[in-house]
């Protein structure tokens, strides 16, 4: 499995944007849950209303509400998804649902805009795509959706590659290679989980 990599696509909001998420089950894991899943287990009403006030008041009221065009909407919308993403890692019964619900409708805003707004090959529409496909894996449990989600935007990506300019072609294509390999890992992991069912039924 390849490692995560890649950090802000745009220098814009670089401080507070997380790496985009390569890898699924590990992904989170070894970047971002381990170190916090400590830290929650002490205080584990607290912590999350922290994080979830920080979104609201940041996120909601200044950032998102004051973008002025949709490449800074579409990437402050797919932060608030990333960061609720994270919290559903760690988020039990009611909470953890209203925070996979928080993060996929941030997500669904953004990745709706995107296709409206944004190329194919736009890095943040891209890494968009990767850290919504890695949710739908992931929190919902749905291989499915997330290879659809993910081969559609690759196929996309792929298909206007020569409209690419200079300044993103490096940031776009390694965005799709983790898609790609996102892709040939989910697809793996599938064909064996199918053999081992038909060994099981076998025996």
């Amino acid at each position: 499995m390849s490692a995560p990599t890649s950090g802000c696509v745009t220098e814009e909001g670089s401080v507070l944007q997380p790496p985009f998420s390569s890898r699924p089950k590990s992904s989170l894991g070894s970047r971002f849950s381990q170190p916090l899943l400590p830290h929650f287990g002490h205080v584990p009403s607290q912590m999350p209303n922290i994080l979830s006030c920080f979104l609201q008041e940041l996120l909601d009221k200044y950032l998102i509400a004051n973008a002025t065009n949709p490449e800074s909407k579409v990437f402050y919308l797919k932060m608030k998804g990333d960061y609720f993403r994270y919290l559903a890692e760690v988020a039990c019964g009611d909470d953890r649902k209203q925070t996979i619900d928080n993060s996929q409708g941030a997500y669904q805003e953004a990745f709706d805009i995107s296709k409206k707004e944004m190329q194919p090959t736009h890095p943040i529409r891209l890494g968009l795509a990767l850290n919504f496909s890695v949710f739908y894996y992931e929190i919902l449990n749905n291989p499915e959706l997330a290879c659809t989600l993910a081969k559609t935007a690759f196929d996309e990506a792929i298909a206007e590659l020569d409209t690419l300019n200079e300044d993103s072609y490096k940031d776009s294509t390694l965005i799709m290679q983790l898609l790609r390999d996102n892709l040939t890992l989910w697809t793996s992991d599938s064909a064996g989980e199918e053999c081992d069912a038909a060994e099981g039924a076998e025996n």
